[in-house]
């Protein structure tokens, strides 16, 4: 395996709600390496929503110990998590989450404008760069409002690559998207994945993890299932075919016509 971008020991996550404690997780072992495409799995209430939440600096572990691309994340306080997530990581979330009375690189641009290290001095213009990596590079100044879902999705991918993580986290990413849409998006995930980004795709869609090298499946707290796909699907291809598919349907209906 390459590089460890995540390593997990032993993590577990309990709530305690009065005397009851609830296990959510249960002792997990993971380790992702830079440049993988992992699809997450499970049913609702399996846990791999806390293990996204504690993998994206969101929720801290009660026991075990997590290493974010070299830095020790058990024990940090909120602050320095907040820092860390800002340095480290991308999020891409089902309901895209982006500003309605606001333009598409000015969704962008949020990021960074939050960032308290002063690293970025063109902020601007490193939005606009983001977009026309995602292909919406003519489409700066619409609003969500101005724009399709698949759209939407791609500034609010376009948001997480503006500062440039180490890890891509994407939770249900396709969760508001019809199938060819879902596609679409998939083949911008395998593209930039194809470019060394580390990407996590929490998803409960077969179809959706058919296009990871490696899937995990959660339940009951613990990783049951931990296997690498030999030959994932190619989203690109599979956008290519339905677009031939269509073009004969259409071709076969004017036909008829005539």
């Amino acid at each position: 395996m390459s590089t460890p971008v995540i390593e997990i020991s032993g993590v577990k996550k309990v709530y305690r709600m009065g005397e009851t404690e609830v296990f959510a997780l249960r002792g997990v072992d993971l380790t992702v390496g830079a440049g993988e495409l992992l699809a997450v799995m499970g049913s609702s209430g399996s846990g791999k929503s806390t293990l996204m939440n504690i993998l994206g600096c969101l929720d801290i572990p009660t026991a075990g110990s997590y290493v974010l691309d070299g830095v020790r994340v058990d024990g940090m306080s909120r602050n320095d998590l907040a820092d860390l997530r800002n340095r480290k990581l991308g999020f891409v979330f089902q309901g895209f989450n982006l500003l309605p009375r606001t333009t598409a690189v000015e969704n962008v641009e949020l990021p960074l404008l939050y960032d308290r290290t002063g690293r970025w001095t063109n902020s601007r213009q490193l939005a606009a760069d983001a977009l026309e990596r995602v292909g919406l590079g003519a489409r700066l100044e619409h609003q969500p409002s101005e724009l399709s879902g698949g759209q939407q999705q791609r500034v609010a991918i376009a948001r997480a690559l503006v500062t440039q993580p180490t890890l891509l986290l994407a939770d249900e990413p396709t969760g508001n998207l019809d199938s060819r849409t879902s596609i679409e998006v998939m083949a911008l995930f395998q593209a930039l994945n194809e470019q060394g980004i580390t990407v996590i795709i929490v998803t409960h869609e077969p179809d959706i993890a058919q296009y990871a090298h490696r899937v995990i499946e959660v339940r009951d707290g613990q990783i049951i299932h931990d296997h690498s796909v030999a030959a994932p699907r190619s989203a690109a291809t599979d956008v290519m075919a339905m677009d031939v598919e269509a073009a004969e349907l259409t071709a076969g209906v004017t036909k008829e016509a005539a």
